[in-house]
């Protein structure tokens, strides 16, 4: 017996790579997450992945289905259904630039609370470093709500000052 068991893939009659069972089912699967991952996104956010009208309708009402609902389950398999027949790399790359997107918008938000954490922490060092990059702040304001925030952080009281920093820092600093 001379079984061949090389890496090489099966070929039928056309020249077509022959697809196991379990690849199939692979693919399905993967068509599947990418019809759950395009219903969880808000209709703005759909806006901005190229797809075809019965698709995005598709998707629409899957949103209004209850998802506890067997009925949500039957739309999704729609959804994959006519995602089969659609431009896969296409929807694939709207989503990875929403995420992106997200990613980029989240660091930055992040850098701004750790630059507020900064100036209320280590107060005058740290605004004028800030002043250095970002000219167009304001240094008695940044200096009057760091001195606010570290009374109110003192007193245990909320951290209103720290917020009103971090919404200034927000609205003057573009990078």
């Amino acid at each position: 017996m001379n079984a061949d068991y090389s890496n090489e893939p099966l070929l039928d009659e056309n020249g077509e790579i022959i697809k196991s069972k379990t690849q199939l089912k692979q693919e399905a699967e993967d068509i599947k997450q990418l019809g759950v991952a395009l219903v969880e996104f808000s209709n703005a956010q759909l806006s901005e992945i190229p797809m075809n009208e019965e698709l995005r309708d598709a998707i629409q009402l899957a949103n209004r289905i209850n998802k506890k609902k067997d009925g949500f389950r039957r739309q999704l398999q729609l959804i994959g259904k006519i995602l089969r027949g659609c431009d896969l790399e296409l929807i694939e790359d709207g989503i990875n630039r929403l995420h992106a997107h997200h990613v980029k918008s989240n660091s930055k938000f992040h850098e701004l609370e750790q630059l507020r954490d900064d100036v209320v922490t280590h107060g005058d060092s740290v605004i004028q470093t800030l002043l250095d990059k970002h000219p167009g702040l304001d240094r008695q304001k940044l200096r009057q709500m760091q001195r606010q925030a570290v009374k109110q952080k003192e007193a245990e009281k909320p951290p209103k000052a720290a917020r009103e920093i971090f919404q200034y820092l927000k609205q003057h600093i573009t990078q």
